[in-house]
């Protein structure tokens, strides 16, 4: 039987270089020192905010300075554990980060506390007397907005202090899931045995034209999630109940409006994403499920079966080099500056793209303000790996780019805009393959790759953001979210998106155990909010060019500075309106369409 790798066996050149961030652990050790050290030159300015606009700006440049730092202390620690859960070191780095974290955040909490506290006006005012101030007006515009749900000083005080125990659901799920959870291997058609981790089923096996391996994988997938389901709705119970009564106290209408006030996106807008993708791009999706099941000659279409690719014999293997001068070459559209960000990530290791026992599973881009990127995939060396790598590429070009241009209070846009960019590295990738060449083979296996995003944004993701409504309504009328509880919700949301077209087994109704986003509030529904966005704008760019690209650049250059609809409006989308959202399901089935007639010719 095959065996994982741990940590200490995975080849350098397949780890990122996190020494670019602290050469060793002491050089961490004593910056974390040192930041708790800063603290008290802040605190100088507490009780003296209403003294005028000098007080603030000192203030508040004091607190960006321990941020930025804090960021990358907290970063490095993180991007530690993420590469290998199960080592303790690890583990206890996170531990005395986040404390130093919730220290930091409780002691630094008078300034918006006394911000607030200053009557109506005086904000507005010391914006115009002290033209320093300009770089923070959106965030105390945004800080204003916040008034009405603003408690008082000392109730903040205490929960910043409590930050970490805040977060333990999170950390609770993840540590379950990388260090403790195992899984028993499975065997393939030809009686071999292969290993079987979180992160293995998801980016391999789970794309397996094996049949019987794939199949094989799921049970022993679905088997641990059953032993530890019960585990599991107890922590995501306590953190939908973390929400609700934070909600409350806060004086919010809803969990969901509160969730969505930092992004600065409105319900409608929410409800438009979720309502409208749901129910006319299921149609498409049953379609797209038989036909796999046709062409794949398969009796049943199961669940498990759904992301069997359906031309394996023309994806073959991909090395990580060979695809990183692929992206190279796609991204060229968008400009030397973007290009060199590129060509560093994929040269100068900024990329984690081995397998280990531990390490943490799906894909992210950390963006340290101050520093470079840090990118984690799992390297299943086909091309949808290849895709999830430019993926990842697009959030660092974005955030590479966006804290060259501005300061970090303006750095990092909201939630509602920061998938859009990577998924245009997807569109951009799949685009120049299609240019490629003319053979109606590679055109096939191009629009399946299309598809392959578009399921990761407007199914996958989307159905857990249909599945976090249908839990926050359970939770607002005090129903008990156990295990039983949530596995019907999941197995509605499925059945209803499905229809039968697929085949439903109980690991099916286990999908809301597999993801980290339900720890990150309205987190899921972003990433089709910015597909739609990224499927509007490369439509666009292809109709004007160069002009189009550089309102893109433009609009990743502007990071946080700018409300979400408004970075969208500047490449020309609405995502107010239900048009965009509309035509990017409809673009889903012309793919669907010419997959249909590709596969009868």
């Amino acid at each position: 039987m095959r065996e994982r790798s741990s940590r200490d066996q995975v080849m350098t050149e397949q780890q990122w270089n996190l020494d670019d961030l602290f050469p060793n652990i002491e050089a961490w050790e004593a910056e974390l020192q040192s930041i708790q050290e800063l603290v008290p030159s802040v605190l100088n300015y507490k009780d003296k905010l209403h003294e005028g606009a000098d007080k603030v700006l000192a203030c508040l440049e004091a607190e960006e300075a321990i941020h930025i730092r804090i960021q990358q202390t907290a970063t490095y620690a993180r991007l530690r554990l993420s590469e290998d859960g199960t080592n303790p070191i690890h583990q206890a780095n996170s531990a005395r980060v986040g404390d130093v974290v919730s220290e930091v955040s409780a002691a630094l909490s008078f300034i918006r506390s006394e911000l607030l506290a200053l009557p109506d006006g005086t904000i507005e005012s010391y914006l115009v007397e002290k033209p320093g101030l300009a770089a923070f007006r959106k965030s105390l515009t945004d800080l204003l907005e916040t008034k009405p749900h603003r408690l008082n000083p000392d109730t903040e005080a205490v929960l910043a202090s409590l930050g970490e125990v805040l977060e333990a659901p999170q950390t609770i799920y993840l540590r379950s899931k990388l260090a403790d959870m195992s899984f028993s291997p499975a065997e393939d058609g030809k009686g071999t045995k292969w290993p079987v981790s979180f992160a293995l089923y998801e980016a391999d096996y789970a794309l397996s034209s094996d049949t019987i391996l794939r199949r094989a994988a799921y049970q022993s997938f679905a088997r641990t999630l059953e032993a530890y389901k019960n585990t599991f709705a107890a922590v995501y119970a306590t953190e939908v109940k973390k929400q609700i009564v934070m909600s409350r106290l806060r004086g919010y209408e809803s969990v969901t409006h509160m969730l969505l006030q930092p992004q600065q996106v409105t319900i409608e807008m929410h409800r438009n994403v979720l309502d409208i993708i749901r129910t006319e791009l299921a149609p498409h999706m049953r379609r797209f499920a038989k036909l796999k099941q046709r062409e794949l000659g398969l009796k049943q279409m199961l669940f498990c079966d759904l992301h069997t690719p359906l031309d394996p014999e023309f994806s073959p293997p991909i090395s990580f080099e060979k695809a990183g001068s692929i992206i190279m070459d796609a991204l060229k559209v968008l400009g030397p500056e973007y290009s060199a960000i590129v060509e560093q990530a994929l040269a100068e290791r900024w990329v984690d793209y081995a397998d280990n026992i531990g390490k943490s599973t799906g894909a992210f881009c950390a963006t340290p303000y101050g520093s470079h990127s840090y990118i984690l995939i799992t390297w299943s060396g086909n091309m949808r790996s290849a895709f999830t790598l430019a993926h990842e590429v697009g959030h660092a070009g974005h955030l590479m780019l966006a804290s060259r241009n501005q300061r970090y209070t303006n750095f990092r846009p909201t939630m509602f805009f920061i998938e859009a960019p990577s998924t245009m590295n997807e569109l951009l990738l799949a685009q120049y393959l299609t240019e490629q060449s003319d053979d109606l083979r590679l055109k096939r296996w191009v629009i399946l790759q299309l598809m392959n995003t578009y399921y990761h944004n407007f199914v996958t993701h989307l159905l857990e953001g249909d599945m976090q409504s249908r839990v926050y309504a359970a939770a607002e009328a005090d129903e008990p979210l156990t295990a039983q509880k949530l596995s019907l919700l999941k197995g509605q949301v499925l059945s209803e998106f499905w229809g039968d077209a697929v085949e439903l087994d109980p690991g099916a109704s286990l999908t809301w155990m597999r993801q980290p986003h339900y720890y990150k509030g309205l987190y899921p529904y972003t990433y089709a909010a910015g597909l739609t966005a990224s499927t509007a704008a490369a439509s666009i760019i292809r109709k004007e060019g160069q002009p189009a690209v550089d309102r893109w650049l433009e609009a990743l250059k502007a990071g946080g500075s700018m409300r979400p609809l408004d970075l969208m409006k500047l490449v020309g989308v609405d995502m107010s309106q239900q048009q965009p959202i509309r035509s990017a399901v409809a673009y889903v089935g012309s793919l669907v369409d010419e997959l249909e007639k590709l596969f009868a010719g």
